[in-house]
């Protein structure tokens, strides 16, 4: 049975006829104790027959543990969006990427296809200028209808800037994990394991979280004078 309708079916075809570049899904999985492996294959499998740009290419996490130490991927479910060849974007989804955060897979396809993100110039420019390592975990579920747009906000700046890798996590899926991050609601995003962001917020306060966490928390006029 198919997860979506054939309206919707027909609105993301016309979505990604927009893609201008070819989009790898890798998808970690295995075979026992993953509850919601099979689901997350379906809901991929459903999304990469919407456009020729699109391939899934599945990886077996017992059986393929180098290729999980390259990205990084210590649970699954886990997807990984990569170009055509592989090459990592930073941007993850750890656990099933279902009802509101379809939404989020479907941005990031588009976002990586498409090679422009929504961020103002002022924030890109901040996000660039980033040099050290950045992960940072966005904690969601899917009935959470403002996880979206967090989630979308952290995976933009990993896809402009190599420095950064963006989880998006499913509190829910990976209970310990929430609870080792004090997830009490959701959105809750961590930036470097101990700098903690609540809720939606907006691109410049999320960005000067990044900033803090690093050391090197800078304002609009700062940049300013600096340029």
């Amino acid at each position: 049975m198919s997860l979506l309708r054939e309206e919707d079916r027909q609105t993301l075809i016309r979505e990604f006829e927009g893609l201008t570049r070819s989009v790898q899904l890798l998808f970690f999985s295995r075979e026992t104790d993953c509850t919601h492996c099979g689901e997350t294959r379906q809901v991929l499998d459903e999304l990469s027959g919407l456009s020729e740009r699109i391939t899934v290419k599945e990886v077996s996490f017992e059986e393929e543990r180098e290729t999980a130490g390259k990205y990084r991927i210590d649970k699954v479910p886990a997807i990984v969006v990569s170009d055509e060849n592989g090459t990592d974007t930073g941007v993850r989804f750890f656990g099933i990427p279902a009802g509101y955060e379809f939404v989020s897979l479907v941005g990031a396809v588009k976002d990586a296809g498409s090679g422009a993100v929504e961020l103002s110039p002022a924030v890109q420019e901040q996000v660039r200028r980033i040099e050290d390592p950045v992960h940072i975990q966005v904690f969601v579920t899917p009935s959470c209808p403002y996880c979206p747009a967090a989630v979308r906000l952290a995976h933009q700046m990993a896809l402009i800037n190599p420095n950064i890798t963006a989880d998006m996590v499913e509190a829910t899926e990976f209970p310990q994990l929430a609870q080792r991050y004090n997830v009490r609601g959701v959105p809750r995003s961590v930036v470097n394991d101990d700098y903690p962001i609540e809720g939606a917020v907006p691109e410049q306060a999320f960005l000067d979280t990044v900033l803090r966490a690093l050391g090197k928390a800078e304002t609009p006029m700062q940049m300013a004078e600096q340029a």
